[in-house]
């Protein structure tokens, strides 16, 4: 399973791992770890023959801290024992474990600080008594697998728990309000792609979260009065959040997603910053024009990599101007007027710009230099179809099938929202 940037992707797993004494080969594993480890061994099994529980050998002499693919040990208070269980092999092609996680087996390993289940087809509950059996857990990934039931409240007993990842599973309920507030050492939260219901619980102000992800469960409600300070990525998409954002979230912010939800009201112009290079607050409820913001967040612009989607709202207003360096920008099926400012042309025909939708808008010219031919860049997508203006050829390269085609909106509507301004 690739790792990834924690900026830019969901999730990044850190595998920390202390050793209090370097074990040697003379040494044994600890009686109550190796028949935790047995007891694993019973409720989970290959999908596919060989792949990974083919080293538990456990009628060999070798020592399993040696021989069984998964398992690391250390010596503590002069025994060895189990500190790191990584379950399955982790590899792309690998179908994974099923069966289900042993609560008997996992509450053995109580010297255990990483617990990492690989995508597979497990299923059944979490261990409940985790946070109160294996104190010394500082990462649990449990990801991609067929989990069922509620998160343990036990887990928020972890005070030194570092990672949480939970995602891609059917997890019910909702989340522990403990979880939010009582583990001063969590970094990372992940539990996204669940059946989680009810609201976004407060943080502590004390937290030192830095990546925070729950998109793609069943949460509601508004965005929480305190969200960490620390945050640098954040994604809540396609919950049921509703209302405004009244508290704007952390100032290191540099990706930020809170589409396909039913946020409203006017968007702060404190997000609009170029170092949060990746903001995406597509299909909801946001009105009102895009807010200038102080020139003080601009002392380096928008540039490569840089995203800003704020489609498929009911924004209005002419088009800003201090978005024109965005590389990849949507400002589609929105209200925007008037005409699309000459830098934003500049930069399309120029390359910076490497998307830039415009269609379903009032929009009523795009500018370009008359007599003279303009060529886009390739991979260079612009689309303004179904505007107050007949779209030039070049406005409709790539435009996406739900664009409607190359046609503008017809008048009537178009008075309604350029009063004066005619189609051309």
């Amino acid at each position: 399973m690739a790792f990834r940037n924690i900026f830019r992707q969901p999730f990044t797993l850190f595998l920390t791992v202390l050793v209090s004494i370097s074990p040697t080969i003379q040494q044994q594993l600890a009686v109550g770890d190796l028949n935790a480890l047995h007891q694993i061994m019973y409720t989970l099994t290959d999908v596919k023959d060989g792949s990974f529980f083919s080293t538990w050998n456990f009628s060999s002499p070798g020592n399993p801290c040696y021989t069984f693919a998964g398992v690391t040990c250390a010596v503590v208070n002069r025994q060895l024992r189990v500190i790191t269980l990584c379950l399955g092999t982790g590899l792309s092609d690998s179908p994974g474990l099923a069966g289900t996680i042993s609560g008997d087996g996992i509450y053995g390993l109580t010297e255990l600080t990483q617990l990492i289940l690989y995508p597979g087809i497990v299923t059944g509950f979490i261990p409940s008594q985790i946070g109160r059996r294996n104190k010394n857990l500082r990462v649990i990934s449990l990801t991609n697998n067929r989990l069922t039931g509620t998160i343990p409240a036990s887990i928020s007993e972890l005070q030194n728990l570092h990672t949480l990842d939970l995602s891609h599973n059917k997890l019910t309920g909702v989340i522990p309000l403990a979880l939010a507030s009582a583990l001063p050492d969590i970094r990372v939260l992940v539990l996204a792609y669940n059946n989680l219901a009810g609201e976004i619980p407060e943080f502590s102000d004390e937290s030192q979260l830095i990546h925070l992800d729950m998109r793609n469960n069943k949460l509601s409600g508004n965005l929480p009065e305190t969200l960490p300070a620390t945050l640098r990525y954040l994604s809540l998409s396609s919950n049921g959040l509703w209302g405004p954002l009244n508290r704007v979230p952390s100032s290191y912010l540099v990706y930020l997603d809170l589409s396909m939800n039913q946020l409203s009201g006017p968007i702060p112009d404190s997000l609009f910053r170029p170092s949060l290079s990746s903001m995406y607050l597509q299909r909801n409820n946001f009105s009102g024009e895009v807010p200038a913001p102080p020139p003080s967040s601009f002392s380096v612009p928008y540039g490569p990599g840089s995203t800003v989607d704020l489609s498929h709202n009911f924004l209005s207003g002419e088009i800003p101007n201090f978005l024109d360096g965005v590389e990849t920008l949507f400002l589609n099926n929105n209200h925007f007027t008037g005409k699309v400012p000459e830098s934003y042309v500049g930069n399309v025909f120029a390359g910076t710009t490497r998307t830039l939708y415009l269609q379903h808008n009032y929009i009523t010219s795009f500018p370009m230099e008359k007599g003279k031919e303009m060529v886009l860049p390739d991979g260079v997508a612009l689309c303004l179809s179904y505007n107050c203006m007949v779209p030039p050829a070049v406005g409709l390269t790539a435009c996406p099938a739900s664009a409607g085609g190359p046609v503008s909106r017809p008048f009537r509507q178009c008075s309604v929202f350029n009063s004066g301004n005619s189609i051309g």
